[in-house]
């Protein structure tokens, strides 16, 4: 099965506010975009199941075309830098889209 790291040039994620942060993924070829997008594979549903959320914590899912990019936007379970928080710069949050098994996709 592939995996979104098999296919994308960049999984990431990053703050965006000290109570948001985002997730992104940057695409190598046209085709595995388009594939993804035609299908919506990466939805709220898809993201509430991989970080074991509610899908109303999921505030946005952006497509962006010109850079074969998908943007997510997530709200924080603690504000950036508060009592408890491990990842103050929202850097490491991009690990399960990363082992995220693609369905359907040829390898």
């Amino acid at each position: 099965m592939t995996m979104l790291r098999d296919i994308a040039l960049v999984v990431r994620s990053k703050n965006t506010s000290p109570f948001t942060y985002s997730l992104d993924i940057l695409f190598r070829d046209r085709n595995d975009y388009e594939n993804i997008k035609s299908r919506q594979l990466v939805d709220a549903a898809l993201i509430a199941g991989l970080y074991g959320i509610a899908p109303d914590q999921v505030l946005d899912v952006i497509h962006f075309d010109p850079a074969l990019a998908i943007k997510i936007c997530l709200l924080r379970d603690i504000p950036s830098g508060a009592p408890g928080d491990r990842d103050v710069y929202g850097a490491q949050q991009h690990v399960p889209l990363l082992l995220w098994e693609i369905p359907g996709h040829a390898d």
